[in-house]
């Protein structure tokens, strides 16, 4: 069964900073974008960062300059460094990975993470 395990979450106050990381596992040809996403209560699931299969980044301007994404693309990871986390990078955040599958046809699909909550307060 193909899932997206994330874990790292936490309580830190503000300026602190956390680490989230992402594992796929199953049965997983490759991995083509990989991103982390964050949503609060009552408002859109928003883009926070994306990387691609080859590496380049994309960026919230929100979190530019604070958070850094990166993979494992041999170990089907991602990771999310969250360095002078504020207040507002509160809400629970979602891993995201384009997924393409073994076979004679190159199935592709959108997978999710379960969510891990982050708090920042004082």
């Amino acid at each position: 069964q193909v899932q997206l395990v994330e874990s790292g979450g936490g309580l830190v106050q503000p300026g602190g900073s956390l680490r989230l990381s992402c594992a796929a596992s199953g049965s997983i040809f490759s991995i083509k974008s990989m991103g982390w996403y964050r949503q609060a209560p009552g408002k859109q699931r928003e883009l926070v960062a994306a990387i691609s299969s080859d590496g380049s980044t994309n960026y919230a301007d929100s979190v530019k300059g604070r958070f850094t994404i990166s993979r494992d693309n041999a170990e089907n990871t991602e990771n999310l460094q969250m360095n002078s986390l504020k207040p507002e990078d509160t809400p629970v955040y979602y891993c995201n990975a384009d997924l393409v599958f073994p076979g004679p046809i190159r199935y592709e699909d959108t997978y999710w993470g379960q969510g891990t909550q982050v708090t920042v307060s004082s």
